[in-house]
Order: C-alpha cells, then sequence, then structure tokens
C-alpha cells in the first residue's frame, strides 16, 4: 500500500478524477469537479492510497470544505475508501498521512467535517461545532491538535496498530 499527496502536475490526477466520478459515493463527482476545475492551489493536496497499481481510495487536505463562513482551516475532507478495499485501515492510513502534512506545512491543528457517529474520535478528533452544510444537513466539526507530541503519539499508535 503506497500512500501518496498529488497535484495537478502528476500522472495520477486524471485517474483519480476518473475513480472520483465514478465511485459509488455521491460527493466524489464534487472531488472530480474540484480536481478538473483545479481548484486545488498553493500547498493543497489530494491523498491517494495506491494497492497494486490500483487506487484503494482518497481524501484531501483543503483550505475548506462544505460549511462556507467558519474560521477554521486546514481540512481533511473527501475521505473514501472503494468496496473492495474496505477493512484495511486505508481511511486512517490517508488520515495519519493527511495530519503529518498538515504539521509539517506548521498547521497547529486540522479539522474534519462529518455526520459520522464515533468514527474519528479514535484519530484523536474531537467534535468544536456544529453546522449547517450547503445540502441543508447539519454537520459536525471536528479538531485535532497537531502543536504538541500528541499527536506524533497519535500518529505512533495507529502505525503500529496498522501493522
Amino acid at each position: 500500500m503506497i500512500i501518496k499527496a498529488i497535484t495537478s502536475i502528476d500522472s495520477e490526477w486524471t485517474k483519480v478524477i476518473d475513480y472520483a466520478e465514478k465511485c459509488s459515493w455521491k460527493a466524489g463527482i464534487n472531488l472530480a469537479n474540484a480536481m478538473r476545475k483545479e481548484q486545488f492551489t498553493e500547498w493543497e493536496r489530494v491523498f491517494i492510497a495506491i494497492e497494486n497499481d490500483e487506487i484503494a481510495g482518497y481524501c484531501t487536505v483543503a483550505k475548506t470544505d462544505c460549511i462556507p463562513d467558519v474560521p477554521y482551516t486546514p481540512y481533511i475532507g473527501f475521505v473514501f475508501v472503494g468496496e473492495k478495499f474496505r477493512g484495511n485501515r486505508i481511511s486512517q492510513k490517508l488520515i495519519i498521512e493527511a495530519m503529518a502534512y498538515a504539521k509539517k506545512l506548521g498547521f497547529k491543528e486540522i479539522y474534519l467535517i462529518s455526520d459520522h457517529e464515533n468514527l474519528y474520535e479514535k484519530y484523536g478528533f474531537s467534535v468544536i461545532d456544529k453546522k449547517t452544510a450547503y445540502w441543508g444537513a447539519e454537520e459536525k466539526i471536528y479538531m485535532q491538535c497537531l502543536n504538541n507530541n500528541s499527536i506524533i503519539e497519535i500518529i505512533d499508535g495507529l502505525k503500529k496498530s496498522i501493522n
């Protein structure tokens, strides 16, 4: 399993657009459109998981997410793993790499928006806010601190649990 951060100049970019557009998750089309329009700029990245030259999943690190007018940044977004790859902790691996990337860039926190219960807490995220997304559903805004040793301990612990 390889986790790789990509931008529009990488050879996998169009392959990920096609994969996201055709995936079973309805938000995949939104990622494909954002990638096609090259809306990822500066330090923003799409992270992909590759298994045997096949895309297994993806997530993003971006300035914004689906809730406008909030003071939080950056976000881990579009976390998706293909059905045949589920159960292998690929989303965990993607999230670990995304958090490590944001920390390396100097961010003190990272955010994530979801309506899932008890999923992101195991990665050290805590709910800090609830807001209505553009499609009308109330979503939770999670935060994870990146500015202390706790994130390193979480990442190390999660990596050990993967292996």
